[in-house]
């Protein structure tokens, strides 16, 4: 008889089967859940059933007209989820309370918070970009930040991460992915991605590896416009899609489907990846075979909008595999159609029943089965304090590449004087601040760098403006004329608060001493500082092929000289491990 309640279980489990599952579940809970399930489908209306599919957005930061429009479509088309956009934690927290109250199955919540929920939320603390987490190399630290910032997403009632990004970024010139990849190695990406999903999950926040087919070789902003990835399978294979393979099995809750035409893949000219069935069925859930829940990229993006009418849109991504439409423009007629589409024979409702119980399922697993109100007092604080700073600082530190040497610069010495030449556009004065607590800078402009002694120590900052992670990183020719001088006749030490591509085409063949530091913020100058001052190690390895002299994997080790962080090691020590187990 045991035996017997076992196999129903496990078929029961397999009907209803989506990839992100509680570790250690026993098979009773996993009865539960199905029950769970079983239950709440019976209970729902075909066109509650339909409404799960959809997540719409809100904003704050628009007019109440907006505000009544999202309470409208959640109260009339019974929608599945949101996600938050900009830029209110608290106000957000009351509207996410009202609005579950009045949903027959609670909300799934979502964001884009790739670099924690800052990303959207100004007030909230800020987690370094994926491509500083690709020069860490123990990934321990990147599941500790991404337990960290699921401790955010719970705060503001958030159960969905839409992160991390897994598109392997070949493409210097990329206008999209960029910063928000974990590199040019898909080893490298594959190891990051899981250990930042597995610290989420294991938090009970939904990671969603994005943008399948894989985004990272692309020239066009697929905001804007349809990019074309026209690489031959064997390359798609070993390069865009790979992360996406390793990663289909490790328990991960969502694949983000892109807004890419891929011709190799799809040979109907100008179909996007996230409407072709052969892309998103034949592919993703055949060939690959996933299980978990398959969520478009936003389709407000001009790539689809511009193609594609509202609600037409929605019920060609259902047909093509999608279980759930992001960003719905038009709730009401995408229904429609999928209901029609239904009806003609087009789509099964046996199709309508899976989704919607992967859907149900993963509510059920991350505890969202019942909603239990957030009290929004004192959020930003908890956003954004002290563990935030130290944590960040701490992945900063380690990211942290030292390029070259040549003079064994580093650690500096607090006895010498230093000359210090900060260039481009953004600020500087944390650094500086930092730096000058363990020994001598002088500050001097651009324009007063023949006053500097010859043959003087001077470090060279260039600081990049990183309000975005879609700024531009290129260093302007004056800068490059500046360091080229310099060089002749004075040792240099440059440091780049930027993308390490900003290198791709400077010459550093005289620099005595490059460091990358990835990012410019107080946290990432904070950290490079005690870094150059030997109080933290520097370990970083560059995440991404810059050139032919600067490869992905570059990088100097450098021990600290000052043991002052106690704590840190003592917290180290403690932290969780985590080990990467992709072959």
């Amino acid at each position: 008889m045991k035996k017997l309640s076992l196999l129903i279980i496990t078929f029961i489990s397999q009907f209803y089967f989506t990839q992100y599952q509680p570790k250690n579940i026993s098979s009773s809970d996993i009865k539960k859940a199905n029950d769970w399930v079983d239950k709440t489908y019976r209970s729902l209306s075909q066109d509650e059933k339909l409404g799960q599919l959809f997540i719409v957005a809100l904003y704050t930061n628009k007019d109440e007209a907006h505000i009544s429009y999202v309470r409208n479509i959640v109260i009339q088309d019974k929608i599945g989820g949101l996600i938050l956009m900009q830029d209110d934690a608290a106000r957000e927290i009351n509207l996410v309370n009202e609005f579950q109250s009045k949903s027959k199955v609670p909300l799934m919540i979502g964001m884009d918070a790739e670099w924690g929920v800052f990303q959207r939320i100004a007030k909230a603390h800020k987690f370094p970009w994926a491509i500083t987490l690709g020069a860490i190399r123990d990934k321990n630290l990147v599941y500790e930040m991404a337990g960290k910032i699921a401790e955010d997403c719970k705060r503001m009632g958030i159960n969905w991460d839409f992160a991390p990004v897994v598109d392997v970024n070949t493409n210097p010139n990329n206008p999209i992915i960029g910063n928000r990849s974990f590199g040019s190695d898909v080893n490298n990406v594959v190891n990051s991605a899981l250990a930042y999903s597995n610290g989420l999950q294991d938090n009970k926040i939904l990671a969603a590896i994005k943008h399948f087919p894989g985004h990272g070789d692309t020239s066009t902003d697929s905001h804007l416009d349809l990019p074309v990835v026209s690489h031959n399978l064997e390359r798609l294979e070993k390069t865009e899609i790979a992360p996406f393979k390793a990663l289909m099995d490790k328990g991960i809750g969502g694949v983000m489907v892109a807004h890419l035409y891929v011709p190799t893949l799809e040979n109907e000219k100008g179909i996007p990846a996230s409407v072709s069935k052969k892309i998103v069925t034949g592919l993703l859930k055949e060939k690959l075979g996933y299980k978990g829940l398959i969520i478009t990229d936003a389709l407000n993006m001009g790539a689809v909008a511009n193609k594609f009418k509202a609600g037409e849109l929605d019920a060609l991504a259902f047909k093509a595999g999608n279980d759930i439409m992001l960003f719905s423009q038009d709730v009401s007629t995408g229904k429609k159609l999928i209901q029609k589409a239904i009806d003609n024979g087009e789509i099964s409702q046996d199709r309508v029943e899976e989704s919607v119980k992967k859907i149900l399922l993963t509510k059920y697993y991350l505890g969202i089965n019942q909603y239990n109100n957030i009290n929004p007092e004192n959020v930003n604080d908890d956003l954004n304090n002290a563990s935030h700073s130290a944590l960040v600082q701490k992945m900063y530190s380690n990211a942290l590449t030292l390029i070259k040497d040549e003079k064994r610069l580093l650690p500096l010495d607090c006895k010498e004087t230093y000359y210090y030449i900060p260039l481009e556009e953004a600020a500087y004065e944390t650094f500086l601040a930092q730096i000058n607590t363990g020994t001598t800078v002088i500050v001097k402009k651009a324009n007063e760098i023949n006053t500097i002694p010859a043959h003087s120590k001077v470090i060279v900052g260039f600081h990049k403006d990183n309000s975005t992670a879609y700024k531009p990183y290129k260093i302007s020719d004056a800068s490059k004329k500046i360091l080229s001088d310099l060089s002749k006749n004075q040792t240099v030490i440059l440091d780049v608060f930027g993308s390490p591509y900003a290198l791709k085409d400077i010459d550093i063949s005289k620099v005595s001493t490059v460091l990358i530091s990835y990012e410019n913020n107080d946290d990432s100058m904070k950290a490079t500082a005690n870094g150059i001052l030997g109080q933290t190690k520097i370990s970083g390895r560059l995440p991404v092929l810059v050139n032919d002299n600067l490869k992905f994997g570059m990088g100097m080790d450098v021990g600290a000289k000052i043991s002052t962080n106690q704590t840190d090691r003592k917290n180290s020590s403690e932290t969780k491990k985590y080990k990467t187990v992709i072959e």
